[in-house]
């Protein structure tokens, strides 16, 4: 199968949308999202856009079958940008087929050109098929870094609100 991955345009916003709330099903939190097509518009498209997307559908066909959003991190120890992936999803139809590959591909593609250290994101530790797929790809679990989050009340309580 051929593919064609583009960056994404306000027209690609409510798919991707629609997308992102497939993840948090297949994620098995559904409940947990709540992002907007306004929301994600002004993300990607707004005054000084920190968040960037692109989308990918078959070479032959315009329908937008997956998407990656990323944003920017830093490395101090390199001294150079580089990609951190929030989010990558191929819808069920069109995986297997080397999609989610074209994505990360040109992800990729952009650290090389723009001199970038690295290109991260996170897995589910149950998500077997995207770890074996990635580790196909040549990605390592970096298993020796636990993430930490804070968020909520627990968010407001450090603030000190």
């Amino acid at each position: 199968m051929s593919w064609r991955v583009r960056e994404a345009t306000p027209d690609d916003v409510a798919d991707i949308v629609a997308m992102v709330h497939e993840l948090a099903a297949y994620e098995k939190a559904p409940d947990e999202c709540t992002l907007t097509v306004p929301q994600l518009e002004t993300a990607l498209f707004g005054p000084s856009p920190a968040l960037f997307g692109h989308v990918v559908s078959r070479a032959d066909d315009d329908a937008v079958v997956g998407f990656a959003v990323w944003f920017l991190n830093y490395s101090t120890w390199r001294g150079v940008h580089g990609i951190y992936l929030e989010d990558l999803y191929v819808r069920p139809e069109a995986r297997r087929g080397g999609a989610g590959r074209a994505l990360l591909s040109r992800l990729a593609q952009i650290c090389v050109e723009r001199r970038y250290a690295r290109l991260e994101w996170w897995v589910l530790d149950w998500n077997t098929p995207a770890r074996d797929a990635y580790a196909a790809m040549g990605a390592n679990a970096l298993t020796e870094w636990i993430p930490y989050r804070v968020d909520g009340q627990d968010l407001l309580r450090l603030a000190g609100g």
